[in-house]
């Protein structure tokens, strides 16, 4: 290799080849972290089940769906246990609100 990244290819001429490297496009197929899917009209539930959780899933809500409370401890980390139990509370706020919105 050259000092600019280029593959320097010696035939057996014994002339020398600077071959640029190749660049190959990548293209995402992903959904935006914004696109919400359509809201739930009555008809095929089952799809629209997935793509609500797919949904949640990439805001990091669905472990809300499943997950219980944490417990409040008693001592010195009350404080400690009091803030994870009010974060816990608004994420499944959120979570439940996305659920509620992709109703009709």
């Amino acid at each position: 290799m050259d000092l600019s990244g280029n593959k320097v290819v010696s035939p057996s001429n014994g002339t020398t080849t600077t071959v640029p490297p190749l660049a190959i496009p990548i293209q995402s197929t992903s959904i935006p972290h914004g696109e919400k899917p359509e809201k739930f009209s009555g008809v095929d539930f089952k799809r629209w089940q997935k793509k609500m959780l797919f949904y949640l899933t990439t805001l990091n809500l669905a472990k809300f769906l499943t997950e219980d409370p944490p417990a409040v401890q008693d001592g010195e980390n009350n404080r400690d246990s009091i803030i994870a139990l009010d974060a816990w509370k608004h994420s499944d706020f959120l979570c439940k609100n996305y659920i509620v919105n992709g109703l009709e």
